[in-house]
């Protein structure tokens, strides 16, 4: 039986886009080369999402061991690569044509721990713990949301104002600015503005989704 998002049975047409999260990326030639030429040598997408954790991994050690400029640096290229494998093992997956029945849980959970491991890494940094592990509990709950409207038959919700990719954006943007910083100071404002810009936005994310369920449950 076909399959869909690298397991489980295939949707269709709208069905299958709904379950995916919109990314312009997805279309750009090197994403396609890059996703083909991955294919074509055997790679599997299930790889790609476990290599998430590995560079997810090597930007928190980057940002809890030192705070030098160029660790900063390589730490933000760090999430960026992260993220390009969020981005090619879906694509694997679906237009490679190399979706497996586990694949739903290499979709999920490797985006878990990349997260809690980079927003954790983030609070000690800057000093405030409790709010890294708070950023991290607030993703974790955005993607739980999604998912859990998607298991009462609606569509996944990637909605809000800090999804996924607007989380390692910041942080991204936050690191940059603190190898910046620590060229002039000791101090790690630039993380702690970030962090808290991720765990507010969110929290508002989880509202405005939740919210959002609410309604479509209620006019079925």
């Amino acid at each position: 039986m076909p399959q869909n998002l690298r397991g489980g049975e295939m949707k269709t047409g709208e069905e299958e886009d709904a379950s995916r999260r919109p990314i312009a990326s997805r279309s750009s030639s090197w994403a396609i080369g890059m996703s083909a030429w991955l294919a074509r040598i055997g790679v599997t997408p299930n790889s790609i999402s476990l290599f998430s954790i590995l560079f997810a991994a090597i930007g928190a050690a980057l940002i809890l061991v030192t705070m030098h400029p160029i660790a900063m640096v390589f730490a933000a290229i760090s999430v960026q690569l992260r993220l390009v494998c969020n981005l090619l093992d879906g694509m694997v997956a679906i237009e490679g044509g190399k979706k497996t029945k586990s694949g739903p849980i290499y979709n999920e959970f490797p985006d878990r721990i990349a997260d809690s491991l980079l927003l954790v890494a983030a609070g000690y940094a800057c000093s405030f713990a409790w709010l890294g592990w708070l950023s991290a509990l607030l993703a974790a709950l955005t993607a739980y949301i999604r998912v859990f409207g998607g298991s009462v038959g609606l569509p996944q919700d990637f909605s809000g104002i800090m999804a996924k990719q607007r989380r390692m954006a910041v942080l991204t943007a936050g690191l940059v600015a603190q190898s910046i910083e620590t060229l002039v100071s000791p101090s790690h404002w630039s993380l702690l503005i970030a962090s808290i810009i991720i765990a507010a936005g969110s929290l508002v994310t989880c509202i405005t989704r939740t919210i959002s369920l609410n309604r479509s449950l209620e006019s079925l």
